[in-house]
């Protein structure tokens, strides 16, 4: 439902499609016991070519997910995609331990991705494509 005061804003926010990737309890030791919040982490994309990661902590999940839509939206980048709706070249990209390797294909072959990487090239717009992901299983850094 769009506002009044400014339907330009409002259009913009309607175009991003969100995915929640992963919901996790944490606990911090305090000195009166255990305080206890979740993490969101969240994967924001047009289908366009833009995408962003985003993590959000609050003590209760909703939170967590709003705070990580606004992270995943302050840390948009863009991805180029050819006309067969794949990359350019290879890519291989590193976030800590975990490496991933991203190569584009020809029209058809459809998204053969895992875990988190699947979703970001999802979101993207990213239609035909071959990854692997090596060094780590954290869903974080392999999204990164």
């Amino acid at each position: 439902m769009l506002s009044r005061k400014n339907p330009v804003q409002n259009q913009k926010d309607l175009q991003w499609q969100e995915k929640v990737v992963e919901v996790s309890r944490v606990t911090k030791v305090v000195k009166g016991g255990k305080k206890m919040s979740f993490r969101a982490l969240v994967v924001i994309g047009d289908e366009k070519g833009q995408v962003g990661v985003g993590v959000g902590k609050a003590t209760d999940v909703v939170n967590a997910v709003k705070k990580a839509v606004v992270d995943g939206k302050r840390h948009l980048i863009t991805i180029p995609i050819t006309k067969d709706l794949s990359i350019p070249h290879v890519v291989n990209g590193r976030a800590g331990a975990a490496r991933v390797f991203i190569s584009p294909t020809i029209a058809g072959s459809g998204v053969k991705a895992g875990g988190s990487i699947r979703t970001v090239l999802e979101l993207a717009g990213i239609q035909n494509i071959l990854s692997k992901q090596m060094g780590s299983n954290n869903l974080l850094n392999n999204a990164r």
